[in-house]
């Protein structure tokens, strides 16, 4: 992940030291070059972590320890900074503009580094500790009369590997939330993984214990694959399969490129699993054409797919499926004002979407590779199907 954004990531490190260093160290340590010197330490230590981290070889250390204690460092030392710098030079610029006595981007940038260390620490303290539960109805004039009331709990993005020491009871609270709906099916759209399907087995005591009346049925995300491991192709192939064993062990109903008739009596509805659907970016798995193979047109099809994207790019133009469910974008694990860094790209990320009578619902998920949750709880999310417009 770092090797990707390097340069971008030791630019925001260094450059806002270079102007600190220009406008204020010069100035008041000019007599003290040690303490000059020794500003610039952590600085240093930023640059040499950040070059070493983008030097593994897989997307993320094994130990996502290690960039937990990056993403906190950055947070605390190089965070701060650069929002300081930014505020300050803007400031600089407008002194100039109107010939004032005094900066305000200095008074500006403090409040602004100081904002960003406390957020990031109530963050990665409670944020990850909240948690919702979602409840939402939809309405479709074609689903069948016996499943007026039918109520699928989704969840999604687990990432149990970050699941580690005191968090570990988070994930047992988010299962017996789940269960606690009592619901007609349990769905998970993915990334149950961090990188390697090891990280499961821990957790698979908990992961067993889901339970609904018509089963728990998941899909493989981007993470669920060995996209992200530098290893042989024989090591990826042996993961990919270990994960498929895993999940089926702990009783769910893994669903790739493939679907599975539900029924109530006279009426059915179908269930239907997409692999990844890669957008250019991503492990490209996703296989629409034999996912609905045999599919009644008539049929309502609810779709687990991952990714958001291919709602629009694929699903809508090319099926006439009612309802897919999907996760990936953690809701950009913060939002503020509403915005999120995720809905910058302007596709679906967070939240329902309709176009005419069918329907997307996107959710946050419960986990995340790093554990930082901003005003973006760990959500599931109730789903009721209704019969009307």
């Amino acid at each position: 992940m770092i090797y990707r954004i390097l340069i971008p990531l030791l630019l925001a490190i260094v450059l806002p030291e270079i102007y600190i260093d220009c406008h204020f160290l010069r100035k008041h340590f000019r007599r003290h070059p040690w303490r000059r010197l020794a500003w610039w330490v952590p600085t240093l230590v930023m640059v040499g972590y950040t070059v070493a981290l983008a030097g593994v070889r897989s997307f993320a250390p094994a130990d996502v320890v290690w960039l937990k204690i990056y993403m906190g460092l950055f947070a605390f030392l190089s965070g701060p900074k650069f929002f300081f710098a930014l505020c300050s030079f803007a400031g600089l610029g407008l002194q100039r503009l109107f010939r004032m006595r005094h900066n305000y981007g200095d008074m500006g940038g403090v409040f602004v580094a100081i904002s960003v260390i406390v957020c990031y620490f109530y963050a990665c303290v409670f944020g990850i500790r909240q948690f919702a539960v979602r409840r939402v109805d939809l309405s479709f004039k074609d689903l069948p009369t016996k499943f007026d009331g039918y109520r699928i709990v989704l969840f999604s993005d687990a990432h149990v590997g970050s699941f580690k020491g005191s968090l570990s009871r988070m994930l047992a609270r988010d299962v017996d939330s789940i269960n606690a709906q009592r619901p007609d099916m349990i769905v998970f759209t993915g990334d149950l993984q961090n990188l390697q399907p090891d990280e499961i087995r821990p957790f698979m005591g908990q992961l067993s214990i889901l339970r609904a009346k018509d089963g728990v049925w998941s899909v493989l995300g981007n993470h669920d694959y060995s996209f992200y491991i530098s290893a042989t192709d024989s090591v990826k192939a042996a993961n990919e399969r270990l994960i498929r064993e895993l999940e089926r062990a702990c009783g769910w109903h893994l669903l790739e490129n493939s679907h599975h008739v539900v029924r109530r009596g006279q009426d059915s509805i179908v269930i239907a699993g997409e692999g990844n659907f890669g957008n250019g970016i991503y492990p490209e798995r996703a296989n629409l054409m034999q996912t609905l193979r045999g599919v009644d047109k008539r049929s309502f099809v609810v779709m687990l797919q991952h990714s958001p994207v291919a709602w629009h790019k694929d699903i809508l133009p090319h099926s006439n499926v009612q309802l897919t469910l999907s996760g990936h974008t953690h809701g950009g694990q913060m939002s503020v004002f509403g915005l999120r860094p995720t809905a910058l790209h302007g596709d679906p990320d967070y939240g329902l979407y309709r176009e005419g009578s069918r329907m997307l619902y996107v959710t946050g998920g419960i986990g995340a590779l790093v554990p930082f949750r901003f005003n973006m709880p760990a959500e599931i999310v109730v789903i009721t199907l209704k019969q009307g417009q």
